[in-house]
């Protein structure tokens, strides 16, 4: 099993302008690759520079360029197999008639990661304590300091370093991670993801919403506001600039980290206390879509409503509960633990009667309520849902038997 363990790291001042300068050097190597196929193709007869053509320069790049040379070969191929992906995913998505999003040259303040794709070329994972310390050992930068808040089970198999704000991350990628098999509980629950409960299972349980998001909404909206002083061609690097987008950038990442460990824990209680866990089957990036603009065909140029800003409100909601994330996790820690997750058929799941199968819109009388108009039934239209979620589960189970 593979497994993924992120720890923050404490560089020292000198340290951290190495980290610096090591992303700006990839960045350029980056942008560098790119540049040359875009020309190549568009000046040289539509010629593809591939990612073996390009690797094969790195020597020379090293041998003339300094600032390069201090740095990883492998990392920098790292670099460039991430340029080849991006050209490969784009190519997919002109295959699939999709809009293709050609790949871009990377901002100073957007090239974040750098990645060494072994442990012990160019990077060393040091598990022995200096003073009550782990230390990670880069390639021109030195040993620097992990905050190893747990135990790193498995093989490190690749090490990245990636920036956050102004905090720096260690990213440990191993395998051969052994399985951590909790003892059986018998039990099986289904739940019904949502935005007024975080989510509600089938035996009634309401776990609340945070709204992260609401929660810091003022604190959020003044610094945005702030920020939005600035005039676009002033926005050059100029020290208050830098410090607007760096305070709006610590409150988002402030609300990603609460929701991440929201997230965490509540999907270990559920592993923890269930064998098995049913959730629907949800396309969150389907159920986020903009409403398409309605023409208005007696005035043109002019549009009809179309409900943009009420599903703007859905949606912000539907983002900040984090749902793909949340499903995620879950399926992590459930594979982890030896424990099963069952995605089943959203359709339908809040109009269907647990007892008499009925199904029709006309039973969910609000958002809250939901009452058969067959057999009389009244329940919570959430619990409802997570009993057919329950249901459905069961029947892939008996299915699978």
């Amino acid at each position: 099993m593979r497994r993924a363990y992120k720890f923050v790291l404490r560089p020292t001042v000198r340290q951290e302008a190495a980290l610096r300068v090591m992303l700006r050097d990839h960045c350029m190597l980056y942008n560098a690759a790119l540049q040359e196929r875009r020309d190549a193709y568009r000046h040289a007869s539509r010629t593809t520079v591939r990612y073996g053509e390009q690797s094969a320069q790195l020597k020379e790049i090293r041998g003339f360029d300094p600032d390069q040379a201090r740095w990883s070969f492998s990392s920098q191929q790292a670099t460039l197999r991430r340029l080849n992906m991006a050209f490969a995913a784009f190519f997919r998505r002109v295959k699939d008639g999709q809009t293709p999003g050609y790949p871009r040259f990377k901002g100073r303040g957007h090239f974040d990661t750098v990645e060494f794709p072994k442990d012990g070329d160019g990077c060393r994972w040091d598990s022995t304590p200096h003073h009550r310390q782990t230390r990670v050992r880069l390639q021109g930068v030195g040993h620097i300091r992990v905050h190893q808040h747990r135990a790193v089970r498995g093989r490190v198999k690749t090490i990245s370093v990636k920036r956050e704000g102004r905090r720096w991350y260690v990213i440990l990628a191993c395998d051969e991670v052994p399985a951590e098999t909790l003892p059986a509980t018998g039990s099986i629950v289904g739940i019904d993801m949502g935005t007024t409960h975080f989510f509600t299972d089938s035996d009634g349980v309401h776990v609340a919403n945070p709204r992260f998001v609401e929660s810091m909404a003022e604190e959020l909206a003044a610094a945005q506001r702030h920020l939005a002083t600035f005039p676009k061609r002033t926005r050059c690097r100029t020290k208050k600039h830098c410090a607007a987008a760096r305070k709006v950038a610590k409150i988002h990442a402030k609300i990603r980290r609460q929701r991440v460990d929201h997230h965490h824990k509540t999907a270990l209680a559920l592993v923890r206390e269930h064998d098995v866990i049913g959730h629907e089957k949800l396309n969150t990036a389907g159920m986020t879509k903009t409403p398409a603009p309605r023409p208005d065909p007696g005035q043109p140029g002019a549009y009809l409503p179309n409900g943009a800003g009420a599903k703007a409100g859905l949606n912000r909601s539907i983002l900040d509960v984090g749902w793909g994330l949340f499903l995620g996790i879950l399926a992590q820690k459930a594979e982890s633990a030896a424990r099963r997750v069952i995605p089943v058929n959203a359709r339908n799941t809040s109009r269907t009667c647990p007892e008499c199968g009925h199904v029709a819109r006309e039973n969910r009388v609000t958002q809250a309520k939901f009452e058969c108009v067959k057999c009389g039934l009244v329940a919570n239209a959430d619990h409802v849902g997570a009993l057919n979620v329950l249901n459905r589960a069961g029947l892939v189970l008996c299915a699978a038997a």
